[in-house]
């Protein structure tokens, strides 16, 4: 008999399991960076939405540049409304104000909405739920763009579409995460999101990429082009994704094989091989000390924590208080509050900064400012490895944010010394300050929302994350808008109020490190497992 082709022979080495885990795992990536790439093009924006005034000197037949703020020479009036200052009503001197009203306007609309989002999408079809979150995402992306075209010049208009499209974007983040983390058990978590989590930053710069294409041209294409890249997406999810393992018999963890899988006995003894290993393979510390695991110690029934559910039976969804009183929620929400605050801060102001700083315009200062997602898909990655290997999700996040705060300064100054140093410090900024965000949305987030002794409410998951990114993204609206507040009076003082927040969210966790220190690596008579009524 022939030998089979390399390739087939490849295909063949994986179980169906396997296939289906790679499939999903996939599928969600590009799911969830469709949504980041529908966010980006405002920032991108924002340098053709207010520009330099020009006024028209007719004698010579040349351009005279002027400030916006000087009212010596009144900007020339083009057609549709649209001034050589940019785009009415974000042609005046307080554009500053207007552009982060649009920032606050989404984010605190994604904010509020978040909190809801997670209990909601507990009740329903994670694909039907994310489908029609991401149709409406898209429509909504599209609309902010029509105002190019229809000659909108109203405030209210792009308001109202930033607060709807921030609250129907709420769908996305708990949907794949629950999904992913029905697919995907515990080992080398941290690894696999970290992989996963750089679907924000590769959003992000396909993003950055598009809008930028059109906007110095017609920038209502830069949101119509990605908004409907997201409708397309919510197609792909409603006709593709698989909620979870059991709809289409898979196995629910990571590590079991079917014992009529592929190779025979080669691969039943590597089943034996793998179950042995996890058998004797020493408990997860962190998950003993800071989120509680079920270790086999004594337990004095005074340590047990009760963790209402909402209906009592096995199916009943946690509710929103027994969430919270799982060990490690409020903390990490806390925590990633001031982290989002100083991520989203670079992801709505960055190009403008380097517009100022670097006198770029618009389409290049938003080529450039993708180097920070570029840092920011090695930061997650590289927070997913250090804890998968350290154990502590807390100490690796907090390792991070120590170093983050004096790179900050430092790029706050390097940065005005040319375009060499601001890539240099984009790319260490981008890995440091996104590192404990992908960290905590995404492996500690699961960890925390499906642990063992929350089987009474399978559904926790939803909710831990809609809590934990809820919480997040209070920051992620609150960091905008101080930047707006600020940056008239100068850039340093935003950079100060990002160093600041950096520094608080590195006091949430210094509870949680150190208990991860001082835990050993068995079960400990400190441990509260949590048990569900």
């Amino acid at each position: 008999m022939a030998q089979l082709p390399a390739g087939i022979r490849f295909i063949i080495s994986f179980s169906r399991d396997q296939w289906y885990r790679a499939f999903i795992f996939i599928l969600t990536f590009l799911l969830y960076a469709s949504f980041h790439l529908s966010r980006k093009p405002i920032s991108i924006v924002k340098g053709e939405l207010h520009k330099y005034c020009t006024a028209w000197d007719e004698a010579d037949g040349r351009f005279s540049s002027q400030s916006a703020k000087s009212g010596s020479i009144a900007p020339r009036q083009l057609p549709d409304n649209e001034t050589d200052c940019g785009w009415a009503p974000f042609d005046k001197n307080n554009y500053q104000q207007l552009l982060g009203a649009l920032d606050y306007s989404f984010l605190c609309a994604y904010a509020v909405g978040m909190y809801l989002s997670g209990i909601i999408g507990e009740r329903l079809p994670i694909r039907y739920y994310l489908t029609f979150g991401m149709l409406a995402s898209g429509a909504f992306t599209a609309l902010f763009g029509l105002g190019y075209f229809y000659n909108i010049h109203s405030f209210g208009f792009y308001v109202v579409t930033q607060v709807i499209n921030g609250l129907v974007q709420t769908t996305g983040w708990p949907s794949v995460v629950t999904c992913l983390g029905n697919w995907f058990g515990k080992g080398r978590r941290g690894l696999i999101m970290g992989v996963w989590n750089s679907h924000t930053s590769v959003g992000n710069i396909l993003g950055s990429l598009i809008a930028g294409y059109w906007v110095s041209t017609c920038w209502g294409l830069s949101f119509v082009v990605p908004g409907a890249i997201v409708a397309a997406m919510g197609i792909v999810c409603f006709l593709f994704l698989i909620e979870h393992p059991k709809d289409v018999r898979c196995s629910s963890t990571l590590l079991t094989h079917s014992k009529g899988s592929e190779n025979g006995t080669n691969r039943l003894r590597l089943q034996k091989q793998i179950l042995k290993t996890e058998k004797n393979r020493p408990l997860d510390p962190e998950m003993q000390c800071l989120l509680l695991s079920d270790g086999k110690g004594s337990i004095h029934p005074n340590h047990v924590v009760i963790l209402p559910g909402d209906g009592g039976s096995g199916t009943a969804a946690i509710s929103f208080t027994g969430a919270l009183k799982i060990p490690g929620v409020i903390e990490f929400s806390l925590c990633l509050l001031f982290a989002k605050l100083v991520s989203y801060t670079f992801l709505f102001w960055l190009p403008l900064y380097i517009t100022n700083v670097d006198h770029l315009d618009a389409k290049k200062a938003g080529e450039l400012s993708t180097l920070f997602d570029v840092g920011g898909i090695f930061g997650g990655i590289l927070a997913g490895v250090i804890s998968d290997r350290l154990e502590k999700r807390a100490s690796t996040c907090g390792l991070m944010l120590l170093l983050a705060a004096p790179t900050l300064y430092i790029f706050s100054t390097i940065s005005k010394m040319g375009l060499e140093a601001t890539i240099a410090m984009l790319l260490l900024s981008g890995a440091l300050v996104s590192g404990p965000y992908a960290l905590i949305t995404t492996a500690v987030s699961a960890d925390l929302g499906t642990h063992k002794s929350l089987k009474g409410n399978a559904h926790a998951l939803s909710t831990v994350t809609a809590i934990i990114d809820g919480t997040g993204s209070v920051g992620a609206a609150l960091g905008p808008l101080l930047a707006g507040l600020l940056s008239p009076s100068g850039w340093s003082n935003v950079f100060y109020m990002l160093m600041f927040a950096d520094a608080c969210a590195l006091l949430f966790l210094i509870r949680l490190i150190h208990k991860e220190l001082s835990c050993p690596g068995s079960a400990t008579g400190d441990q509260v497992p949590f048990k569900e009524q």
